[in-house]
């Protein structure tokens, strides 16, 4: 402050103005210092675009169904091997039973024992001692009347199936000549073979033989 001439007093407004002025701020912080991450409310929730959900639910509905495809694939697979083992199974076993029709239907009377070895083919040691016991009364029988027969199979059908035990209707078709008709005569026979898998495919019974024979 200070006195003119008239003894007033004058005021420096510069000094008053830097003397009323406020006091310089601190540095200003950088823009990025200044920014606190806030804090997300309690029980706030996210929220996600439409089009998220939709392709998450599609992949977890393509992993479902891949999962359950496999299993219907592989239960499906099963179930068709077993159904080819078994239909093989079958098929060897009327080929079995055909061979063996076939050789016991065709008979020479002049080599009985040919024909007896043949029905004593691929069968358990207890069908085999029948034919045995029986061979004798058979060659009394066909040796006299001349009997030849040839044998041509027409179809072999599984009629069951109890755990490896198969049982087959065999048809064939016989031509025979004898003494007695020596023009020959032809007829359809039916065989009934037992083909046990489990001994080694063996047959253990036979039915229909008289039916190609004049045995009754």
């Amino acid at each position: 402050m200070a006195a003119n001439e008239d003894g007033e007093q004058k005021i420096d407004l510069g000094k008053q103005e830097a003397a009323e002025a406020p006091p310089a701020s601190a540095a200003p912080v950088p823009e990025a210092a200044q920014y606190v991450s806030p804090a997300r409310p309690a029980g706030a929730t996210v929220s996600l675009p439409v089009s998220s959900i939709l392709l998450g639910a599609l992949a977890a509905l393509c992993l479902v169904l891949a999962v359950v495809f496999g299993f219907l694939w592989q239960s499906a697979k099963g179930d068709l091997d077993d159904q080819n083992a078994r239909a093989a199974d079958n098929r060897h076993a009327e080929q079995v039973a055909t061979d063996y029709a076939v050789g016991a239907a065709t008979v020479n009377y002049q080599d009985i024992n040919a024909w007896i070895a043949k029905l004593k083919a691929n069968t358990t040691p207890q069908l085999s001692n029948k034919f045995d016991a029986t061979a004798p009364k058979l060659e009394q029988i066909l040796v006299p009347l001349k009997w030849t027969s040839t044998a041509t199979p027409i179809t072999a059908k599984v009629i069951s199936d109890d755990n490896g035990v198969y049982k087959v209707n065999v048809f064939v078709n016989v031509s025979s000549t004898n003494a007695q008709s020596p023009e020959g005569a032809q007829t359809t026979v039916t065989y009934n073979v037992t083909v046990d898998e489990k001994s080694d495919w063996k047959i253990t019974d036979v039915g229909g033989v008289d039916g190609a024979l004049p045995l009754k």
